[in-house]
């Protein structure tokens, strides 16, 4: 195997354990995916393909914490890939539902901390929900 084959196959691992690791962000993971198809590798690991990816850049549209550019760019990614994604203002008022629903679980969880139980009623406070 020549020098090049080895660097571009520990590329490779390290995008796709990149694409995996929970502690990466979403807009990362998805530079890891763009950068495997360009180098012709597939982004598949235990199960994950393509589609999970394409999951990736879907959700980056509902995020409220990805920057307008990361949004573009996911929108041309998904449109490219013949995924019509239209964001409503019905799928935002579910997101925050759900998000609420989410905190008011966490302050009935005995498995959950103070600390995070905290931080939940801070959040329904500032949201203005019902504790």
């Amino acid at each position: 195997m020549s020098e090049h084959t080895k660097d571009s196959t520990r590329v490779a691992a390290g995008l796709k354990a990149a694409m995996h690791n929970p502690n990466v962000s979403e807009e990362a993971k998805q530079q890891a995916a763009q950068r495997l198809e360009s180098m012709g590798e597939g982004t598949e690991r235990s199960g994950h393909g393509s589609s999970h990816v394409m999951g990736g850049f879907k959700a980056t549209l509902s995020n409220p914490n990805t920057s307008e550019q990361a949004k573009q760019h996911a929108q041309e990614v998904l449109e490219a890939a013949g995924i019509k994604e239209h964001q409503t203002d019905a799928s935002d008022d579910e997101h925050n539902t759900r998000v609420l629903a989410g905190y008011k679980a966490a302050l009935h969880n005995p498995r959950v901390s103070e600390g995070a139980k905290q931080h939940a009623r801070q959040y329904l406070q500032e949201a203005g929900a019902d504790l």
